[in-house]
């Protein structure tokens, strides 16, 4: 299936929250920025109130947290937008190589990628890479591979 690539303008008009199964206060995504069958993108500021949050830095459980949700956000837009179904329930099944860089501070706004690598026997591997800035650069905060799943109407995991 051939699916059309949004505009940015569009996807920032978009509440994550109708397009993840996370609800506050563990909503760990801003606004989806880039979608296409292989890649997504999505910011967040990190804000004081975040209950990742620990001594003003955002924490390793908080990104890997971002990178799931990133990965959510992809599946939510695709389901939503192009399938026009319900939002799914995914799972975690592995997690490899996860690296953390740089804490971001309160205050930062970190853009995260996920760009799928396979999917194969209903399970998703994909690479994720955390970035912020800081005056007059780009900090990798965090990269990871994740493989993930998707419960699909509770009866089983199905492909994403």
């Amino acid at each position: 299936m051939e699916v059309q690539i949004p505009s940015e303008a569009f996807l920032r008009t978009i509440d994550v929250h109708t397009i993840l199964p996370q609800q506050e206060p563990f909503v760990m995504i801003g606004v989806l920025t880039h979608f296409e069958m292989n890649t997504s993108t999505t910011e967040t500021e990190i804000t004081a109130s975040n209950i990742f949050v620990d001594n003003d830095l955002f924490s390793a459980f908080g990104m890997m947290e971002n990178i799931a949700q990133t990965c959510a956000a992809r599946v939510g837009y695709y389901n939503k937008y192009i399938l026009h179904k319900d939002v799914q329930t995914g799972v975690i099944g592995a997690i490899r190589d996860y690296r953390i860089g740089s804490l971001p501070p309160v205050g930062s706004i970190i853009t995260t990628r996920v760009d799928i690598l396979e999917e194969i026997f209903g399970m998703t591997l994909a690479r994720a890479v955390v970035t912020f800035p800081r005056q007059d650069e780009t900090v990798v905060a965090a990269t990871a591979d994740i493989k993930l799943a998707i419960k699909e109407d509770n009866q089983g995991l199905q492909e994403t």
